[in-house]
């Protein structure tokens, strides 16, 4: 997942290096010499992450993180910390300072494109997380939060009974965190049971295999009882050739063996804390809002819903200087299928049709039924290209196997399709963003779907500039 990556370092040599790693992974580099540079170009764009170097002058760097973590706009922004750190207690003093990871000078590519990688999958969760309340707010149906805090259990799991101990002694300062623990042995899978909030894996003994400690991994994600647990895993500091595939593998963090407990603590009161978000983000969707801005007959969001969160949608991308695009997608000829097959197949047939989309977004695109067989779909960080694509993807996903409907399982082919418009920045097409152009946008992707109409239907058109 490309990103903008913002680089924060005095020296000239280790921008150059690393814009130039950064860059061969597709992501979008700006280099800056110092803190004061840094705010001059977050003030022109937000990024998706900060890589901030804490050496040279480590009052200044760890003062910028910390109000970055202040600031409403900022404050969702991942940040690793890059030094020397030749005192435990400085690696502290980043996490405390905001930092969501801390890497140690020379930087191995491998682990730092696994730790960005990991860093930018939690903050879209975040930024997912704060679109649906902002939404939820504009409706009328946002709830004041309780202030109590009911606690986290962490769940130790080790083939040593020592572990546990060692766990309980670090997390002993922590009164709202309940540590348990859990056997397993290399070979024999882990208990039937599991449950917490944060899964504390142990992986420093050097005679258990990467491949079991990466199939515990997958399995961990797998099961209906841990997939949604945070997982902090625990490596000996040499261990450093399974680090990148331990987190790609589902490790939201990792920890040295022999890190500090106020290190440990603050990296598991972070992942909790994301953990929780993650939570509140899947109980929205399951909250009573959904049935005030569900349509009944697909399951999908309606215009109610739509509306204020495509507004919400394109106000981030304005703050972040990206685009987004705007789909408006038509069942072609859906009266004669109404006409020749009767109402219900008709129903069965959006019923469908909103499967199939639903199938084939992501959790962070809007998919919603703004009409009787017309659908909305709104993508953010996309450009025409990319938008082109994703839209021709979905007529073919209509279009390639029939639909049954009715007792007798007729099929019948559906095609559809599309309109696409693209808010600014960019290359034509382009919507100039301003007040209350969320409706422009879907007005110029309308237009856009009747050209595709005109051009024989079961097609895509971007509206011109």
């Amino acid at each position: 997942m490309p990103g903008d990556i913002l680089i924060v370092d005095s020296v000239a040599t280790n921008r150059i290096v690393l814009k130039v790693k950064l860059m061969a992974a597709q992501h979008r580099v700006h280099p800056c010499e110092n803190t004061a540079m840094a705010r001059a170009e977050i003030e022109k764009a937000l990024p998706d992450l900060i890589i901030l170097d804490v050496t040279t002058d480590s009052t200044a760097a760890l003062a910028f993180c910390r109000t970055l973590k202040q600031r409403p706009e900022t404050t969702l922004i991942p940040v690793i910390a890059t030094g020397s750190f030749p005192d435990p207690g400085d690696r502290v003093r980043a996490l405390e300072a905001g930092a969501e990871d801390v890497l140690a000078r020379p930087l191995n590519d491998q682990i730092l494109q696994a730790r960005i990688r990991s860093l930018l999958r939690a903050r879209d969760a975040n930024l997912e997380l704060r679109l649906r309340e902002d939404t939820r707010r504009a409706l009328g149906f946002a709830e004041t939060q309780a202030g109590f805090d009911r606690g986290a259990t962490v769940l130790a799991l080790s083939p040593e009974p020592r572990f546990l101990r060692c766990a309980e002694r670090k997390f002993s300062s922590c009164r709202n965190i309940k540590v348990r623990g859990a056997g397993f042995s290399t070979g024999t899978g882990l208990p039937d049971r599991l449950s917490g909030d944060l899964l504390l894996v142990d992986g420093r003994d050097k005679a258990m295999p990467e491949a079991e400690l990466y199939r515990l991994l997958s399995e961990l994600r797998s099961r209906t009882d841990t997939r949604n647990a945070a997982i902090l895993v625990v490596l000996p500091e040499d261990r450093t050739t399974i680090q990148a595939m331990v987190l790609d593998l589902g490790a939201n963090d990792l920890v040295m063996e022999g890190a500090s407990a106020q290190e440990l603590v603050l990296r598991a009161s972070g992942l909790i804390a994301d953990k929780r978000r993650n939570d509140a983000l899947r109980d929205t969707v399951q909250s009573g809002l959904r049935a005030a801005v569900t349509d009944p007959l697909t399951g999908l969001f309606n215009r109610r819903y739509a509306l204020p969160h495509l507004e919400n949608m394109a106000d981030r991308a304005a703050e972040a200087n990206h685009q987004i695009a705007v789909m408006v997608l038509d069942i072609d000829h859906f009266k004669a299928i109404n006409d020749s097959y009767g109402h219900a197949a008709g129903d069965e047939i959006l019923q469908q049709v909103a499967g199939r989309l639903r199938d084939n977004v992501r959790a962070v695109d809007l998919l919603a039924r703004i009409g009787g067989e017309e659908f909305l779909v709104a993508i953010p960080q996309s450009d025409a290209d990319h938008a082109r694509q994703a839209a021709e993807r979905l007529c073919r996903v209509i279009s390639g196997a029939p639909f049954y409907v009715g007792g007798d399982a007729h099929a019948i082919r559906v095609t559809m399709s599309i309109g696409v418009s693209l808010s600014g920045p960019g290359p034509a097409p382009v919507i100039t963003r301003a007040t209350g152009a969320t409706g422009e946008l879907v007005r110029a992707a309308d237009l856009a779907l009747y050209a595709a109409k005109g051009s024989g239907r079961n097609t895509v058109s971007l509206s011109a500039a």
